[in-house]
């Protein structure tokens, strides 16, 4: 990334100001071509998971050739990919869900892609009984945790909620 932004000569856009934001903040990610093809396959009118194909997804995408990605990353570009099949994990969204429990990621792959269908299904389960859309649900349930838990600190949160 560096040696794109120090060859960089033209005009600026919003692309380059993010890239240079991201590259500052050091969380930009790289993908490999075939990763972002196995991306590309899931049909957006889908409605329905594929585990064996998100589970492919996600090996390519937690491999540590693509820098950058974890868990949390990967389910976040699954969701802008497919927000009907796919949601954000997430710290708050999953002491909601999981009745104030933390989320620890595993170390292994095939652990993190576990609990993260794991999760959907759950995810899933909790929509049809608050009644909220699915698609709407890492949302609603972030500010769910930011307004009923707003004294509990996170994990890797820079300060600790007063």
């Amino acid at each position: 990334m560096t040696k794109k932004l120090d060859n960089q000569t033209g005009e600026f856009d919003q692309n380059i100001i993010n890239e240079i934001v991201l590259w500052k903040v050091n969380r930009y990610a790289e993908i490999d071509l075939e990763t972002l093809k196995s991306i590309n396959n899931i049909d957006p009118p889908l409605n329905q998971l594929d585990k064996k194909k998100t589970t492919e997804i996600l090996r390519r995408l937690l491999d540590k050739t693509n820098k950058g990605i974890q868990l949390p990353m990967a389910s976040t570009i699954l969701k802008f990919k497919n927000r009907h099949v796919y949601q954000i994990i997430d710290q708050r969204v999953y002491r909601v869900l999981y009745k104030d429990k933390t989320l620890k990621l595993p170390v292994s792959v095939d652990a993190q892609i576990e609990l993260y269908l794991k999760y959907l299904e759950d995810l899933h389960i909790a929509c049809h009984q608050l009644q909220i859309p699915f698609e709407e649900s890492d949302r609603i349930l972030y500010e769910v945790d930011k307004r009923i838990n707003k004294e509990i600190s996170l994990e890797n949160y820079g300060s600790k909620a007063k």
